[in-house]
């Protein structure tokens, strides 16, 4: 019996090489009966809602039928930047020597033009056959892009170059290729070979695409880090025998171990013992959370305390770490496919070109000009056209803004993330781990008249260092010496205690001791902060104050970012109060606290309803569905591999003021892309008519088309001036 319940899959799409063919793909998709599907160009990979009267099978071979390929997804995806890698790398070894031998006179040897051939077709149809596949592709289905502009620019280079070394005069043997810019059009060309065109287009736009794929191959890591946190196995508890078994034998309704120091395998209850949880990567909080028997606790989280007991509610997809991940991959596909200026232009100017250097060709032999030279002057007219520059624009100033940037810490993953950082007017900050420490850090000790600051902290910080609770550790990193302890114990959700020189000293929470009035006054100074009190022999001689404090560098950040237009907003998961105080110290007058992961996404959503571009920056697990659902995400890279995967931008040092430079350098890079695309086509359309009306012949073509890639190589150079504002 067949089914019609709707069904989804995920398809990966190879042999997309622009958006174009993704739009292609999703058009062919939902021209089927019941089915709604969207093409994402830069994962690679199509999410299809289909009805049960479809066959998996059908659905790829609609794509194949297309010119694509597709399939379910696999854990591991063959690496497409390695094969162009290894194309550029060879076409670059066998392309250079063409190059320079067809540019420099002096160095032709006898028979360097039937050498430079050779390895001119290994380049050509062997490092450049992704272009020559793709064209014969777009083709096949009355489309073109940038791939047709290469594979005719290239294709017409070399046969023409072909013709002239079989059957006309650049065969002959001792034969010069010499630039003559003001020789007559007139004159036969048939000594005239184009091989260093059809290489230099090759090797540039292998190198071009070779970058593009490398930050594709990313795309996917985010939902990976996040399946990472995860545990791979449990200390499951079954007839009171504990074993360990793989995650996923777990069961809903099963009973676990946790360990201190271990992850919480599954969302579930406590049912046996207290601790602290270290829950920031997850929910945010900055603290961490005590809990006991009846409280819930969320898998990914850590155990800082003592051994827990927990009774799985859910497990698998349905736990909130899986459906984070799948936030992420929602977000990430709901982004808009941006499509490559280039690709949009050649469209249209492809189909043009094509006509023009049809038109010339044809109007030159009514005319009654040789039949060489009415070829010579189409082919002048798709040299001219050749793409080399147009190709080198986006790549170069790329690889120079990219290289710059990553001296200064900042990591950008490809150039679909500039456009955004242009329209981006609002930026939601992180508190957790961005605007903050993300630590515990000790703030205060306030000693009784009795006893010594330092003697307070010294003690507290000899029991504290047997424990791992990150508020030890806090006490602990500011202690000038650690003493010996004897007698050490350890009581889950209360404290420690041991014997100092002879005292038993002991550090647990407030509410477990008896506070002077005279430490309670003095803690009022300390709102919303954490604080545990410090006993010598049953007496409290001290309190001692820790929170996650703000970074020394976050209010000048928000400073910054006010400069660049944009309206900063805090957004986190902590308390309404801590969330107040930490704006009010750097500067933020718009506060949205108390939230859960997917009420960072919703809170984000929201204000881009209100036609705000958002940027978000923050660190953690909890903050990478939100990454991904703005307009630009920008990791903290001290943060977790979730958040700086699920982003469009990684600031490396961790310092927020990387955030502001970070935004100018992308503004500035996608400046000078906009301009390199800007004289790339000027001088096509400068050229076009000279090569049409028989003024440029193609060796002054090739030669222009060299200037064109020198300038743009040039300008994008400027970008390694760049200066931050926080140096």
């Amino acid at each position: 019996m067949t089914t019609t319940e709707p069904r989804h899959v995920e398809l990966s799409i190879s042999g997309m090489t622009c958006a174009s063919c993704a739009r292609r793909v999703e058009r062919k998709l939902n021209k089927l009966d019941g089915v709604s599907a969207t093409v994402n160009y830069a994962t690679e990979k199509a999410s299809v809602q289909f009805p049960g009267s479809l066959r998996v099978d059908d659905l790829v071979s609609t794509v194949r039928a297309a010119g694509y390929d597709a399939e379910e997804p696999r854990p591991e995806t063959p690496d497409e930047s390695g094969e162009l890698g290894l194309r550029f790398a060879l076409a670059a070894v066998l392309g250079v020597p063409v190059i320079v031998v067809s540019m420099v006179p002096a160095l032709q040897f006898p028979v360097w033009q039937w050498t430079a051939l050779a390895l001119a077709s290994v380049v050509v149809w062997v490092c450049g056959w992704p272009f020559h596949r793709a064209a014969a592709v777009n083709a096949r289905h009355g489309a073109s892009t940038m791939d047709t502009l290469v594979s005719m620019g290239v294709t017409v280079s070399y046969l023409w170059s072909l013709y002239a070394l079989v059957f006309g005069e650049a065969g002959t043997i001792g034969m010069r290729h010499e630039f003559s810019f003001f020789r007559p059009a007139a004159m036969s060309a048939s000594g005239d070979i184009y091989l260093e065109v059809a290489v230099g287009v090759t090797v540039f736009l292998l190198l071009g695409r070779w970058l593009e794929a490398r930050s594709k191959r990313s795309a996917g890591a985010a939902m990976r880090s996040l399946f990472a946190l995860g545990a791979k196995d449990v200390a499951v508890l079954r007839d009171g025998v504990e074993s360990r078994v793989p995650i996923a034998q777990l069961r809903v309704g099963e009973r676990f171990v946790v360990r201190p120091g271990e992850r919480i395998a599954t969302d579930g209850a406590v049912v046996e013992g207290s601790s602290a949880v270290d829950s920031s990567m997850v929910t945010g909080e900055s603290v961490p959370v005590e809990v006991g028997v009846g409280d819930a606790v969320v898998g990914g989280t850590v155990n800082a305390g003592g051994r827990l007991v927990v009774e799985a509610t859910s497990v698998g997809a349905d736990t909130q770490l899986a459906r984070m991940a799948r936030m992420v991959e929602q977000a990430q596909a709901g982004k808009a496919r941006v499509q490559r200026l280039a690709d949009r232009v050649s469209a249209v100017f492809v189909p043009v070109v094509v006509v023009i250097a049809l038109l010339a060709f044809g109007g030159w032999l009514l005319a009654g000009r040789p039949l060489e030279f009415a070829v010579t002057t189409a082919v002048a007219v798709l040299v001219i056209a050749c793409p080399c520059a147009l190709g080198l624009a986006t790549p170069t100033a790329l690889l120079v803004g990219t290289g710059r940037g990553a001296q200064l810490g900042i990591l950008v993953k490809g150039p679909e993330v500039l456009e955004s950082t242009r329209r981006v007017d609002t930026v939601v900050l992180d508190k957790t781990g961005t605007v903050t420490t993300g630590r515990l850090t000790l703030v205060d000790v306030i000693p009784t008249g009795e006893v010594p600051r330092a003697e307070v902290l010294r003690f507290a910080a000899a029991v504290e260092n047997a424990s791992e609770h990150p508020v030890a550790t806090a006490i602990v990193r500011e202690a000038d010496e650690v003493l010996p302890v004897s007698q050490f114990v350890s009581t889950d959700g209360i404290g420690v205690s041991g014997v100092v020189e002879g005292r038993r000293v002991a550090v647990g929470r407030l509410r477990e001791v008896s506070v002077p009035a005279e430490l309670a006054e003095k803690l009022a100074a300390h709102p919303n902060r954490t604080a545990v009190a410090v006993s010598f022999d049953d007496k409290v001689v001290g309190l001692i104050v820790v929170a996650d404090v703000v970074k020394p560098t976050s209010a000048r950040a928000v400073r910054e970012l006010r400069a660049l237009g944009l309206h900063p907003v805090l957004l986190t998961g902590d308390t309404r109060q801590v969330a107040v105080d930490v704006a009010a110290e750097v500067g933020i007058d718009e506060v949205i606290a108390e939230v859960l992961p997917g009420q960072k996404v919703a809170a984000v959503q929201r204000l881009q309803a209100r036609g705000r571009v958002v940027a978000m920056i923050g660190d953690g697990v909890n903050d990478a569905p939100a990454l991904a659902a703005a307009d630009l995400g920008l990791a903290v890279g001290t943060g977790t591999d979730a958040a700086i995967e699920a982003s469009d931008l990684t600031l490396v040092r961790g310092d927020l003021r990387a955030a502001a430079d970070a935004i100018r350098l992308s503004r500035k890079t996608l400046g000078i892309i906009k301009g390199n695309l800007f004289w790339a086509f000027a001088y096509n359309v400068a050229g076009l008519p000279l090569a049409a009306l028989g003024l440029l012949n193609p060796m002054i073509a090739g030669a222009a088309m060299a200037f064109s890639s020198v300038f743009v190589v040039s300008n994008s150079l400027r970008l390694r001036g760049f200066r931050p504002s926080a140096g």
